[in-house]
């Protein structure tokens, strides 16, 4: 398999699924190499590796009780 069988903007475009691992393995690895040989997109996906990881340390405060009480009324209004 070569890293180039896949395109910078079919990486760009499922980046979120790769690093969420919503995508199937074939697809998982594929993009993995690409990464490992593609600059850009490795440094695309450090930056949101690492913004991800800065936004959990920093969103530690818990949500208000008002906005809980929102969505269960939006999801009980489906």
């Amino acid at each position: 398999m070569s890293p180039r069988d896949i395109r910078c903007e079919e990486v760009i475009e499922q980046l979120f699924d790769y690093l969420d691992r919503e995508l199937d393995e074939e697809m998982q690895h594929r993009i993995e190499r690409h990464i490992e040989h593609c600059r850009d997109c490795f440094t695309r996906a450090e930056f949101e590796k690492r913004l991800r990881r800065r936004l959990g340390e920093t969103s530690r405060v818990a949500a208000p009780e008002s906005l809980h009480r929102r969505l269960r009324e939006v999801m009980e209004s489906f």
